[in-house]
């Protein structure tokens, strides 16, 4: 009996996986996640790739019948293959992992353990380490406050949280996009991603309406793993740029403007785009 199939139903978790030009990372992923423990379902969309990713992504769908994959002719964006990758699974655990993760085995498992322990329903991001052992900050964020960002740019942008050395299991206002664990009624009823975004601000957005929802938002500090981080940005730089800022005017239109004057609006518009127009020339240079 395979581990997926000693699984209980109720424990049972669909891995959705969004990748795009992902191969350098893809097939080693896809080899862990098929070893984690109660995953019974791996769906990954790829929005468009031009690279190895499907022979990859063939391989291990002949080698394994829990995975199957959806290949967009196009690029719909994150939210929008996340929510496919949702949809063509039942498992009542929904886990979504970024093409460049190394999950270990027990990752996954431990993290809804941690959900299921707590009294109400939690959507739950892991600690997440570069490959040189450095915390990656989005992993624990609060809410942007934009009207703060105006007053002092630089701290009010700064969205990371410290970790709590002494919570296994810390209250944040957002988990980085990268890992999300959460009950599969959570997202539904939440209304899954918001696919107005393309990329980046969806996940800060998924975790405020879960939280309005009256669910808990948390990070596991006591489940590590490793984040390899932007393999499929890199080919796109500006496009990445654009679209993060676009999707922080977004956020900001969602949550924020209809507490703030049409000054306060014209000015985050305004700090938003000369943001982006001054990060463009550093991106073209790296």
């Amino acid at each position: 009996m395979s581990a997926a199939d000693a699984t209980a139903p109720s424990e049972g978790i669909a891995v959705v996986v969004v990748s795009y030009r992902s191969a350098p990372t893809l097939d080693d992923c896809l080899v862990r996640l098929r070893s984690a423990r109660d995953v019974v379902q791996i769906r990954v969309v790829d929005n468009g790739s031009d690279d190895a990713s499907l022979e990859i992504l063939q391989r291990h769908a002949l080698a394994d019948p829990r995975l199957r994959f959806i290949a967009n002719p196009d690029n719909p964006g994150f939210g929008v293959a996340c929510n496919q990758g949702a949809a063509d699974s039942d498992a009542p655990w929904l886990a979504f992992v970024n093409p460049d993760l190394r999950v270990a085995p027990d990752s996954l498992q431990r993290l809804r353990l941690h959900a299921q322990a707590h009294a109400s329903e939690m959507l739950l991001g892991a600690d997440l380490l570069g490959e040189d052992g450095g915390r990656d900050g989005a992993a624990r964020r609060r809410d942007p406050d934009f009207a703060a960002m105006l007053r002092a740019p630089t701290a009010g942008a700064k969205l990371d949280v410290a970790i709590d050395p002494d919570q296994a299991v810390q209250p944040v206002d957002a988990v980085s996009g990268a890992l999300m664990l959460m009950p599969r009624a959570l997202f539904q009823r939440i209304g899954g991603f918001d696919e107005g975004y393309r990329l980046h601000a969806e996940d800060l957005d998924l975790c405020r309406r879960a939280r309005q929802a009256g669910a808990a938002v948390a990070v596991a500090n006591d489940v590590s793993v490793v984040h390899v981080r932007g393999v499929s940005s890199r080919s796109r730089p500006v496009f990445v740029e654009w679209h993060k800022h676009r999707g922080l005017w977004r956020y900001f239109s969602r949550f924020e403007a209809p507490r703030r004057g049409l000054f306060v609006r014209a000015a985050v518009f305004a700090a938003i785009w000369a943001h982006f127009a001054a990060t463009v020339p550093r991106v073209l240079l790296r």
